[in-house]
């Protein structure tokens, strides 16, 4: 048994100018995203073919008038298109738009703007600990950008998290590639409350409840106060716990994305590392269709009302469908059970697997001892918590204190000097899985074991060559015409398959005859 899937991390990320609060933030996220390409050089725009965001798993389609101007995540200008076959493209302006600010970097991710944030979609890895890793790649990247516009006299600030404490909120998107033979009904069905009760293991903790902290408090989770619906393709309002968009970008007959908006922008590994890990393996759960009956008695009576109640007080009892009451450290524990029990049944767990069931056992068991010291290094909520419950205790402040507000802010702010996360790693009190150059390293290079190999070391070895790229495909200009070489299977195209011809090819071209001959 493994957790090892393709998955990718999305994070849009807080940002403004201090010199300037009154700054466009749509203008300002494009002007950090162009900033990282003066830094670096990275030109490749985004291509949008083969995004559907308006098809449905539970078998429909939304017709484009329909739908909130935000579903609409593909062309604005053009329908959603379907997969197609490698294609001629006639004019490379039809992959352009307007001030574009939307790139592909050298380690296959995607930078951008999306609405009024600047977001980082990690390129495709094949583990969960490759997840934070290229996630937390996302960080460096917005580093670079701010010192860019630092070199040109600009000062902007760019947070990790989700929430700006006011009523707003913007996403921590996961993205995992699934069987499609697989049914949605026992993803929603089991899913779901293992989705309530898993800000336990990774939240990031925030000050004040209520969207807009209509109330003093501290909960564990930044975006629980807005999941408004149990299930639903929507990503921006009546925001779902299951959400059903169905557009996989791979081969659609043989996967499924789950598209996963619930979740909590972590700068802590080991809260990153379970929140990806124990989602996977759950999922291998569903796909080898071993869902033992103990799952049935965590069916919640009201999961929206529970995702509240959880954030709010992690150790509440929680109203089952079949009458009794759970915490959610019961449900983890159930959830944990049944998959170890079933990676015994079938040989026992490789290495990726052991990890994240060796941490989800230790931080259930630190949490239910409530051993704040032992879990702070691994759990960023308890860690937050702690240090502001430190604060009230020595300044007498309550929950609704402005300091305590800042402070929550400043945790997740990534300029160096300011971040509060930056001065515990320093002091030894976050748990690392990778070093400093772990992740610059991952900043400029794609993983190897995925099709983002192909993509980002296209994009770094011929950059002006590559005038677009998307998940499913990769435009190339050969000198002679513009060819999209497709991508559908994202665990193709790694550095085994064409490493060795993308390391000879002296340009587009050449890398296409010897591929064509491979």
């Amino acid at each position: 048994m493994t957790v090892r899937r393709i998955v990718g991390m999305e994070t849009e990320f807080g940002i403004l100018e201090p010199s300037e609060p009154g700054a466009s933030p749509i203008a300002l996220s494009a002007d950090l995203v162009e900033a990282y390409g003066r830094r670096t050089g990275a030109s490749t725009g985004w291509d949008f073919h083969g995004e559907d965001p308006l098809n449905d798993a539970r078998g429909y389609r939304l017709g484009r008038g329909d739908v909130h101007p935000s579903l609409l995540t593909d062309s604005p200008e053009a329908s959603a298109p379907a997969f197609g076959e490698v294609e001629q493209i006639r004019d490379v302006s039809s992959l352009r738009r307007p001030r574009a600010a939307n790139l592909v970097l050298a380690n296959g991710a995607r930078l951008y703007v999306d609405h009024a944030h600047p977001e980082y979609s990690s390129p495709e890895t094949a583990s969960p600990r490759a997840a934070v890793l290229w996630d937390r790649a996302g960080e460096a990247v917005a580093i670079e950008a701010m010192e860019q516009l630092r070199a040109e006299g600009r000062e902007v600030a760019v947070y990790k998290n989700n929430v700006d404490g006011k009523g707003a909120a913007y996403g921590s998107h996961e993205n995992y590639l699934m069987s499609r033979e697989s049914s949605f009904a026992d993803v929603v069905r089991y899913m779901t409350p293992f989705f309530v009760t898993r800000p336990l293991l990774c939240g990031a903790g925030r000050v004040g409840l209520g969207q807009a902290s209509e109330f003093p408090g501290f909960q564990i989770s930044q975006r629980a106060d807005y999941v408004e619906n149990d299930v639903g393709l929507e990503t921006t309002f009546n925001r779902p716990i299951i959400n059903t968009r169905d557009e996989p970008h791979a081969d659609y007959s043989l996967y499924r994305r789950l598209h996963v908006i619930g979740g909590d922008a972590n700068l802590f590994d080991v809260s990153n590392l379970l929140k990806v890990g124990s989602t996977c393996a759950v999922l291998w759960l569903i796909e080898i269709d071993e869902v033992p009956l103990a799952l049935d008695s965590v069916l919640l009576h009201s999961p929206v009302a529970a995702a509240w109640q959880i954030s709010h007080d992690p150790f509440a009892g929680l109203d089952m469908h079949d009458g009794s009451t759970k915490t959610a450290l019961d449900v983890q524990r159930i959830y944990l059970d049944a998959v170890r029990e079933a990676v015994e049944r079938r040989g026992g767990a490789d290495p990726d697997t052991a990890e994240v069931l060796e941490y989800w056992q230790l931080v259930l068991d630190l949490l239910d001892r409530r051993d704040w010291d032992a879990a702070a290094p691994m759990v960023e909520w308890a860690a937050k918590r702690r240090l502001l419950e430190g604060m009230r205790e020595r300044g007498g402040l309550a929950w609704d204190d402005a300091k305590l507000r800042a402070v929550d802010l400043q945790w997740h702010d990534l300029r160096p000097g300011k971040s509060i996360v930056e001065r515990l790693d320093a002091a030894g009190q976050v748990a690392r899985l990778f070093g400093r150059d772990d992740v610059e390293r991952a900043a400029a290079q794609a993983p190897k074991d995925t099709r983002a190999f192909l993509r980002g070391g296209l994009v770094a070895k011929f950059p002006s060559a590559v005038p677009a790229a998307g998940w499913d495909g990769v435009v190339l200009d050969d000198s002679r015409e513009l060819v999209r070489l497709p991508t559908l299977h994202p665990e193709r195209g790694t550095e085994a398959h064409v490493g060795q011809m993308l390391a000879a090819a002296s340009d587009p071209a050449d890398f296409l005859r010897r591929l064509g001959a491979g």
